[in-house]
C-alpha cells in the first residue's frame, strides 16, 4: 500500500507540474496574442493618423493651389552681341493673390528693377502684371493684374480670380508647429513641401551690391529682415514668394531666403500686414532707423561680460553711425584701448520699458512698434552706471533702396 501510494503520489505531483506548465504556456501564448493584438491596433491607429495627415496635406493644397501663381521677368543679356547662348534669360518667381482687386504678393529681389512681369495661374490663365510698389529691405513686392494675354483686355475680369489668400496672424505661432510652403522651385509649378516652424522672431541679414562691389561693410546701413520665420520646409529657388502656410490655410509667411539646404526663412505675415497696405496704396513704406549695429559674436562680447553683473542682461553696442540718432543720443560704440584691443560699446538693457536680452528683440520692437520720427527710451548700462537717454529715429538712410539680396549666409529663393 506504501508503494501504490507513493507511485499515485508522484502520479499526481507530474500530472500538477504539467497543469501548471501548461497554464504558463497557455498565458505565454494569451500574453503574446496580446501584444500581437495591442501591435495591430498601434498599427492601426498609425495608419490612421497618417492617412489623416495625408487627407489634410492634400486637402490644404487643393484649397490654396489656384491662388499660388508663378511670376517671370525677363533678365537682359550681359553682353551687347546677341547669341543663341547669350540671349535674354528668364527669372522665375513664385507668388499669391492678395485680394480681390488682382493684387498679388511676392518678392523684391524676385522682380528686381522690373516695371511689368507676367503671372501665370495654376489653371494656365496668363497675366501681366505690373509692379505697384516694393520694400526692398523687407523684400516685399506688390503687384497689380492690368492685362488678360489670353484675351488682350485691358481689364482682366477679376471676378474670375482665384479666391485670395486669408492672412493669418504670425504671433501666435508655436515652436513645432506644422507649416508647409506652397511654389515653383526650380521651375516646377505647384509643388508642395511641408515641415515645421524651427524658430520665430529670427533677424535675416541683407546687404547691398554696393558693399560687395566696394568689399567694405557699412554696418550702421546694413539692414536685417526682424520678426522673421524660421522653417525645415524646403525652400529651393523659385520657392520665395510664395506662401508659407499653417493647417488652416492661413499665411503665416512668405518665403524669402535660405542657409545652406536645411533652414528656410519666411517674412512673417505680421510684417506683411503692416506693410503691404502702405504698397498697394502706392505709397512708399518709410523704415525707422536708430544709426547702430548690435555685437552678435559672442566671443568678441566674451571679457565685456565679465564687467557686467552677473543679474543684469542686455545686447552690446558695436558701431553707431557718426551724426545718427544714436549718436545724437549719447550712446556710445566699441572702442580700441592702447593695447589694441576692442571693447563693446554700451550695453541696451531696455527700450521703452521692455527689457531685451537679444538683438532680434530690440530689433523687432523698433521696426514693429516705431516710425520714423518717434523716439526711444534707451536704458543704457556704462561703467557700473544706468542712463536713459532719448533717441529720435529718422527714415533709412539713401543706400537702402540699394539692398537687394541677401548675404553669402543667406541665399534669395
Amino acid at each position: 500500500m506504501a508503494t501504490k501510494t507513493g507511485k499515485l503520489s508522484i502520479l499526481t505531483i507530474f500530472t500538477a507540474v504539467f497543469f501548471i506548465q501548461t497554464a504558463a504556456s497557455s498565458g505565454t501564448i494569451y500574453a503574446i496574442a496580446q501584444q500581437q493584438n495591442s501591435s495591430i491596433i498601434n498599427s492601426n491607429n498609425t495608419n490612421s493618423l497618417l492617412l489623416n495627415e495625408e487627407n489634410t496635406l492634400n486637402k490644404l493644397f487643393k484649397q490654396t493651389e489656384d491662388s499660388v501663381v508663378t511670376v517671370t521677368r525677363t533678365l537682359p543679356s550681359s553682353t551687347t552681341v546677341t547669341t543663341p547662348e547669350t540671349q535674354n534669360t528668364t527669372s522665375s518667381e513664385s507668388g499669391f493673390l492678395y485680394d480681390n482687386q488682382g493684387h498679388i504678393i511676392t518678392t523684391k529681389h524676385g522682380v528686381g528693377d522690373a516695371k511689368t512681369v507676367n503671372v501665370l495661374f495654376e489653371n494656365g490663365n496668363r497675366r501681366t502684371a505690373k509692379v505697384v510698389g516694393s520694400d526692398p529691405l523687407d523684400d516685399i513686392a506688390v503687384l497689380k493684374i492690368v492685362e488678360n494675354l489670353s484675351q488682350h483686355t485691358q481689364q482682366p475680369k477679376t471676378s474670375i480670380l482665384p479666391t485670395p489668400l486669408t492672412i493669418g496672424n504670425s504671433s501666435n505661432l508655436k515652436i513645432g508647429q506644422p507649416v508647409i510652403a506652397i511654389g515653383n522651385p526650380y521651375g516646377l509649378e505647384g509643388t508642395m513641401t511641408s515641415g515645421i516652424v524651427s524658430q520665430t522672431g529670427r533677424l535675416v541679414p541683407v546687404t547691398s551690391p554696393v558693399e560687395k562691389f566696394l568689399g567694405l561693410h557699412f554696418p550702421w546701413v546694413v539692414y536685417s529682415i526682424p520678426d522673421s520665420i524660421q522653417t525645415d520646409a524646403p525652400i529651393n529657388k523659385g520657392n520665395g514668394g510664395g506662401p508659407l502656410l499653417n493647417l488652416q490655410g492661413q499665411v503665416i509667411g512668405v518665403n524669402t531666403a535660405t542657409i545652406g539646404n536645411a533652414i528656410g526663412f519666411a517674412i512673417s505675415s505680421n510684417t506683411i500686414s503692416r506693410i503691404v497696405p502702405a504698397l498697394v496704396a502706392k505709397v512708399n513704406y518709410s523704415h525707422p532707423y536708430l544709426g547702430l549695429a548690435l555685437e552678435s559674436s559672442p566671443s568678441a562680447i566674451a571679457e565685456d561680460y565679465e564687467s557686467v553683473p552677473t543679474n543684469l542682461k542686455g545686447v552690446f553696442v558695436n558701431v553707431i553711425e557718426k551724426g545718427g540718432p544714436a549718436d545724437k543720443a549719447g550712446i556710445q560704440g566699441s572702442n580700441i584701448d592702447q593695447y589694441y584691443k576692442r571693447h563693446s560699446g554700451d550695453m541696451i538693457v531696455a527700450i521703452d520699458g521692455h527689457n531685451i536680452t537679444k538683438s532680434e528683440d530690440f530689433m523687432s520692437y523698433i521696426d514693429g512698434h516705431k516710425t520714423p520720427g518717434d523716439s526711444v527710451n534707451l536704458k543704457v548700462y556704462r561703467d557700473g552706471k544706468m542712463l536713459n537717454l532719448i533717441a529720435t529715429l529718422k527714415p533709412w538712410p539713401a543706400l537702402a533702396p540699394y539692398i537687394r539680396q541677401a548675404t553669402s549666409s543667406s541665399n534669395p529663393e
